[in-house]
Order: structure tokens, then sequence, then C-alpha cells
């Protein structure tokens, strides 16, 4: 390994440096990732675990963990790349310091943009799991417990994959039955849903 350093140019050398730190650090990132070794705050922490759903969200325009995450899985990544490609080049074709340099550097950026790929695959794999009364609105269900003219009684409805008993009132202000069948038109107070007999 030292013959080796010992043949390298100064511009060589950086490019093996690049090489080596950034792989070293892209790869124990990874492993700590996989691992839940990082909190929220990107620190080793090994009784954590790392949250997928914690990631960038670039919908709703919050730069949480995951884009601090994915920003030093990519700029290590970056040098790993543009050390290996730029070494590569400048040792192997012997092409000049700005030819292996854009070379290295082209590498690095379409490795950035490749992991950042995987990681908003990954995302979009992920279930969020909270329940949003609102997409009930639409779906049939029946009504478990009497609905009341003017109180609340209990349907089942099947929405966010999974058949759900909640409180609900009537639209029309009638009495609804129990096993009647109901349409979710609204809902109100944040978890009661507004029903109406199925036609």
């Amino acid at each position: 390994m030292t013959d080796f350093f010992a043949t390298l140019t100064s511009v060589e050398r950086i490019y093996a440096a690049c090489a080596l730190v950034g792989g070293l650090l892209f790869v124990i990132r990874t492993l700590m990732t996989l691992i839940g070794g990082f909190d929220s705050d990107g620190d080793i922490d090994l009784a954590d675990d790392v949250d997928i759903g914690d990631l960038a969200d670039t919908e709703s325009g919050t730069a949480d963990t995951s884009f601090r995450a994915l920003s030093i899985q990519g700029i290590t990544a970056f040098f790993m790349m543009f050390g290996l490609v730029g070494l590569a080049l400048s040792r192997q074709n012997n092409v000049g310091v700005t030819l292996s340099t854009l070379g290295g550097a082209t590498a690095g950026i379409i490795t950035m943009w490749l992991i950042g790929k995987i990681f908003r695959s990954m995302l979009r794999l992920q279930s969020d799991g909270t329940l949003r009364y609102e997409n009930a609105i639409g779906k049939e269900g029946s009504v478990y417990l009497t609905i009341p003219a003017e109180g609340t009684g209990q349907v089942s409805v099947a929405f966010q994959n999974k058949l759900r008993t909640c409180n609900a009132v009537s639209a029309d202000k009638a009495e609804i039955r129990t096993g009647e069948r109901v349409t979710v038109i609204d809902v109100v107070n944040g978890n009661v849903l507004v029903v109406s007999k199925t036609s």
C-alpha cells in the first residue's frame, strides 16, 4: 500500500484520499442508517431507531432528518466516486488533470442523483399509518350501533385498508337502525362521520 501511494502524483493522492475517506464514511453511514444508529439530529445513538417516515418530505416542504441524512450520504458518495473515477482516469488512461477532475466530478454528481432517487423510492414504499377520517368520505358501511335522530351512534366502514368502527351522526337527522347500509358524506369534530342511508 505504501509503495502504491509513493507512485502517485500529488493530484492522484488527492483523488486517493477522497476515495478512501469518502468511501469509508459512506459505508459507515450506510451501515449505521440500516441498523438504526443515527438519531433525529444525525448523531450516532445506538439506542434510537431510524424511522424512514422522518426522512425528507419534499411534498410538505419540510427539511427534516432524512434530508440531512440524504445530504451527508450524497456528499460522502460524491467524494468516493470523485476519487475513484478521477484516480482511474489519471492512472489507467493517462488523461490530464482537467479531464480526470471533470470525469470524477461527473461520476460523483451522477452517484448523488442515484442515491437521491433510491431514498425517494424508499419513502414511497413507506406507509404513514396515521388515521385520517377524511379518507372515509364516499365509502359505504353499515350501522353498528343505531344512530338516533339527534345523537351519535357507530358505523363500521372500511378505509385505509382496515374495517373500522367509528362514531357517526345522521346527515338527515333521522334515525338509522343497526345493520342498515350507509354512505359517509362528511366528517365533523375531527373524528365523527356524517352518514346518510345508502339508496
